[in-house]
């Protein structure tokens, strides 16, 4: 138990200051913004309202970006392009970071371990059942890089 409660406190602090760096970015971004030739653009009446929902409602999409692979930087960028208070982000980074570390910590530690004994009793099936993780991995990836992409000019015309 003591191995995980390391490794979660270490993954803790390490999601905090990457969230957190990500959110102070996303805060730069958005000043720069504001001052530049997007200005205009950025204070219609549209963007005002989107950024009022996320600096009001953003917190709990935070909080669940960190459950998600992929998401949460952007999240977490967006939260601070958008200017969310930190009284509302904190607790949602605090919250869904200790979430993330808590999930990688077991999860995490639990897979390495079962790879070490595998490899420790019966190292050909452990060889395997990496083989077959790369396999699998690199399937997926050139399964997604060779799916059409449809252009921004097809329609739903001119599909039927």
């Amino acid at each position: 138990m003591d191995k995980v409660a390391l490794t979660a406190g270490a993954l803790y602090v390490i999601v905090l200051l990457r969230a957190g760096g990500t959110f102070a970015v996303g805060w730069l971004a958005g000043t720069g913004a504001r001052r530049s030739r997007f200005a205009g653009r950025i204070s219609s009446a549209k963007f005002l309202r989107a950024e009022r929902a996320i600096q009001r409602w953003g917190a709990p999409v935070v909080a669940v970006s960190f459950l998600t692979i992929g998401f949460q930087t952007a999240a977490n960028f967006l939260a601070g392009s958008m200017r969310m208070p930190l009284p509302r982000y904190l607790p949602a980074l605090f919250v869904g970071g200790a979430a993330w570390a808590l999930i990688y910590a077991t999860v995490g530690l639990g897979a390495l371990e079962v790879l070490g004994r595998l490899f420790a009793e019966r190292t050909a099936l452990g060889a395997a059942a990496v083989a077959v993780l790369l396999l699998t991995v690199c399937g997926v990836v050139v399964y997604r890089r060779r799916r059409p992409v449809p252009s921004s000019g097809d329609t739903v015309a001119d599909e039927a």
